[in-house]
């Protein structure tokens, strides 16, 4: 190793001779061309290379808080299991993961054995720090940055902040006040670490990232720093906060507080308005990195480190207040986690996962050379020529090449997430007016008493409406700044398309909406793309455009990767409301609610989006839209049946699963659910429970019991939420409808059907099925199910009934007139297909063969009767195919808002002609 000078080429000849294994030498070789700092290390304690040889070497012990040689001990120990990271780094033992968390660890038992040796030295002075109640009184230190994250590097400095629970005073003779005390400590245990000895030093210790910087108190109680932050806490402070972690002291307790600043770092609803913050903390970044020209900086300069960090932190901010399993600092965790919610598309994910990984185990040799905190590749070029080899590189620009690749994708990434750019994108040529327009009428709204005369027109309307929003009246003048950026923008894209009256109605409407939660006004002045597609779904679908004004909070699925992949099932719905779910405290009804509400629209407008892009079609948006609303129903019968138990206790052996079944019929049943269905539900019982008596001091009978569960339930689902109800429910198919009772167990729902049902209700069950609750009582009506359709019938009688069945429909519900067709009710509409397939079922089922469920989904059946050679392949191809063709034009009708009535000159098209 020619880069060594010759007494040292002796040493390395005499220890490569003393290790044990094989490959022990070239290991050494390795190591060693990696890391000066190993070099010194392993002279100075030839003991540590048992470490080469993949033994455990017996310094590698911290020292105990009252070691009389404390400061020596501990430098000696961070020396010696640094050599071993280095090793197990440069052997490749390690994944670059695996070292960080073990720098991290490192330090953290440093700053343990300092600050508890601190403590007892000021204790055995000046007593124990005590509230006014006596209890004793722990510092808590919290990590900030990659410390706090678990991603320290080699030869860093550490973020540090420090509390306390409670003021008071110490016990002893020399009492001190507890802020003076841990003041006290602080400083004694920062100079056990940082104080430069013969042993080297321990650690840079950096406190400036306190309340108020530098001029702030060292320490700070807990009801003083959660003050300190809801009333000066910055936007910056917000992401340190966003990694800090408690790391010494009473690890509990300083949970706690962090539980506490909970609310200053993550915003219940989405927070937009933190890229303004992030763009302010880069801005100082860049300032600094211009400032001491480290524009080569891998944790600083452009597509370093930071970047990566910048930009799964503002994610964080952002979403971590709805989504806490969002709420860590760790990069690899939350680049992970937002790849899997769609936030970031998984091939960008993987890329910078890649990136990161790369320039951390980069940084990390830059600094593991000589133990310096340093993240700039060195000028000289035998070093640089070093680096690469140890790194596997033929040559320092072989390195160079793969920097440069990383460092180009990770700066591009970010650039995407955050634009440089904040006065917002230029107007398309010939709007400029537009954005003298709008000044007008926002001026207009700002002033009182008499007011300018101001433009008529269409769009002056539409806008001056806007202005006198009670909503934009009231705005700060920062929110009114981001308005004023988007409002030209809005009025380009409108005259720009088509319906651009209609549209820009649409735009008023979701712009006053937003009005007054500024983060999303945030979204679309840094997004004007979003800008662009909010404008197309407005004119696609006013049902979308009065879902966006509704619960702006739609905003954000726009811009979930997923929506340009595949279609999701039901299996992935349930993950995603069950995480909305586990986002809320059990038994929070209200906000289980709201929760739900929103999953319930979040996912209808992925179902909307997907089928006007084509990538869903009919039958499979309708049958989706039934998978949201069994989910709604399920998740809201076990908050039903929680609630009751809380009340009047539990039934012997019930549980949210067992003893009541929800029944869907019609829409809901037959997994044909539009955009704007009600749900037709029935609920059947285990009969054994019907004498039952509930455990709680506010006793109910079975019947009594399970039907206040099923009204419950029926409460939940549509009870006026800030989103509006769920759904609206019809409970009147039950036996002997409104007037029979609202739970009926399921033996004599049974008897009903056998003995007392008009075949009309037998018609009605073709399209019922389970829906949630109890899975085996499912499975039972189930079975009652198919015997009931499968009974062997008249056939003549059976097309007569049905037949005056739907001339009496027909006459009382079809709107259909020589200019108007009626998509459900008109002659080849929706329920004629309908009837047919059930009239057929009736009469004909007895003979199918081994006496197989029928579907509930219409074309589905129509199938199963082809099969069980039931029903002419032909007709039934035919009018299968139209059941298609009108289904999918009652979707549009609904996302129009429109009424089922369409031309007649579509029936044409549309209806079967059987």
């Amino acid at each position: 190793m020619s880069h060594y000078p010759p007494p040292w080429q002796d040493w390395l000849t005499e220890r490569r001779q003393s290790l044990q294994a094989a490959d022990a030498p070239a290991a050494l070789d390795a190591v060693l061309l990696a890391s000066d700092f190993a070099v010194e290390e392993l002279r100075r304690r030839p003991a540590l290379l048992a470490l080469i040889d993949g033994r455990e070497a017996a310094e590698l012990q911290p020292p105990a808080a009252d070691d009389p040689e404390l400061s020596a001990r501990l430098r000696q120990f961070r020396r010696a299991e640094s050599l071993s990271i280095i090793i197990d780094d440069v052997l490749g033992r390690d994944s670059v993961e695996r070292t960080l968390e073990r720098t991290t660890v490192l330090a953290e038992r440093c700053i343990e054995v300092a600050f508890a040796a601190a403590r007892a030295e000021l204790v055995a002075r000046h007593g124990e720090p005590r509230d006014e109640d006596g209890v004793v009184q722990s510092l808590i230190v919290y990590g900030l940055g990659k410390l706090g994250s678990r991603e320290l590097n080699f030869s860093s400095d550490i973020d540090l902040i420090a509390a306390f629970p409670r003021a008071g005073e110490t016990d002893g003779r020399r009492a001190l006040d507890n802020e003076d005390f841990f003041a006290r400590l602080v400083q004694r245990a920062s100079t056990l670490l940082g104080e430069t000895t013969a042993e080297g030093f321990g650690y840079r210790v950096d406190w400036r990232l306190r309340p108020f910087g530098t001029a702030g108190r060292l320490t700070l109680s807990f009801d003083a720093m959660e003050d300190y932050y809801q009333r000066e806490g910055r936007e910056w402070e917000r992401f340190a906060l966003l990694r800090a972690r408690p790391v010494a002291g009473d690890l509990a307790a300083g949970r706690e507080l962090l539980e506490r600043l909970r609310p200053f770092v993550w915003r219940r609803y989405f927070d937009y308005a933190a890229l303004e913050g992030l763009r302010e903390l880069k801005a100082m970044v860049d300032a600094e990195v211009r400032r001491r020209e480290r524009e080569h900086d891998l944790k600083l300069g452009p597509g370093g480190i930071r970047e990566i960090e910048f930009r799964v932190q503002l994610e964080s901010i952002i979403r971590g207040g709805r989504d806490p399993s969002l709420r860590t600092g760790n990069t690899l965790e939350l680049l992970t986690l937002l790849a899997e919610r769609g936030v970031i598309a998984a091939d960008e994910a993987l890329a910078l996962a890649e990136a990161y990984c790369y320039l951390r185990r980069l940084e990390n040799r830059v600094q593991m050379y000589r133990d310096e905190q340093t993240h700039v590749l060195p000028e000289d070029p035998d070093v640089r020529e070093r680096y690469a080899l140890a790194l596997n590189y033929t040559s320092f620009a072989a390195l160079m090449n793969d920097l440069d690749y990383h460092r180009t994708l990770v700066s591009a990434a970010f650039e995407r997430c955050l634009p440089l750019a904040s006065t917002g994108p230029a107007l398309p040529a010939g709007h400029a007016g537009d954005v003298q327009l709008w000044r007008r009428f926002s001026a207009s709204a700002e002033q009182n008493g008499d007011r300018p005369a101001l433009p008529d027109s269409p769009d002056a309307r539409a806008l001056h409406r806007l202005a006198e929003t009670p909503a934009v009246r009231a705005m700060s003048a920062r929110g009114r700044a981001r308005l004023d950026r988007i409002v030209p923008l809005v009025l380009a894209a409108c005259r720009d398309g088509q319906c651009s009256e209609s549209a820009l109605e649409h735009w008023v409407n979701l712009l006053a909406a937003v009005a007054g939660r500024t983060s999303y006004l945030a979204l679309l002045a840094e997004r004007p793309a979003l800008i662009s597609r909010v404008h197309r779904l407005l004119v696609a679908s006013p049902w979308l455009a009065c879902a966006l004004a509704q619960s702006p909070i739609l905003l954000d699925d726009l811009l979930d990767q997923r929506l340009a992949t595949g279609i999701p099932g039901k299996v992935e719905f349930a993950a995603r409301l069950d995480q909305e779910l586990a986002a809320v405290d059990p038994g929070d009804t209200e906000h289980e609610l709201e929760r739900v509400r929103q999953f319930q629209q979040s996912a209808r407008l992925e179902l909307a989006l997907a089928f006007l892009d084509g990538r869903s079609d009919a039958g499979r948006t309708a049958s989706g839209l039934a998978d949201i609303a069994d989910l709604v129903i399920d998740r809201l019968l076990r908050f039903a049946l929680r609630d009751l138990a809380a009340q009047h206790g539990v039934l012997p052996g019930l549980n949210p699963e067992l003893g009541l079944a929800v029944i869907g019929y019609g829409s809901l049943g037959g997994r044909e659910l539009n955009f704007s269905s009600d749900l037709d539900l029935v609920f059947v019982y285990d009969e054994v429970l019907q004498n039952a008596e509930s455990g709680g001091a506010r006793a109910l009978d079975g019947q009594r019991y399970l039907a206040r569960a099923a009204q419950r339930l029926l409460h939940l689902l549509t009870v006026q939420t800030a989103f509006g109800p769920l759904y609206e429910i019809d409970a009147r198919l039950r036996p002997n409808g409104s007037k029979g009772l609202l739970v009926t167990p399921l033996s004599a729902y049974a008897r009903y059907q056998e003995s007392e049902a008009w075949l009309w209700e037998h018609q009605a069950l073709v399209r019922a099925r389970f829906v949630a609750g109890d899975a085996a009582l499912g499975a039972e009506f189930e079975a009652l199910r198919t015997r009931t359709l499968l009974r062997q019938r008249d056939p003549v009688a059976v097309a007569q009934e049905v037949s005056q069945m739907r001339e009496r429909w027909r006459e009382a519900l079809d709107r259909s007139n020589s200019e108007r067709f009626d998509l459900k009710q008109g002659h080849g509409g929706l329920v004629d297909i309908e009837f047919i397939a059930q009239q057929q079922l009736l009469a004909e089922g007895h003979r199918a063969q081994g006496q197989e469920s029928p579907p509930t989904e219409t074309a589905a059946l129509l199938g199963w009767l082809t099969g069980h050679g039931l029903l002419d392949t032909e007709r039934a191809t035919a009018m299968a195919e139209a059941h298609r063709r009108l289904l999918d034009r009652g979707l549009r009708c609904a996302l129009a808002l429109e009424s089922r009535i369409v031309p007649s000159a579509e029936a044409l098209s549309l209806a079967w002609r059987g």
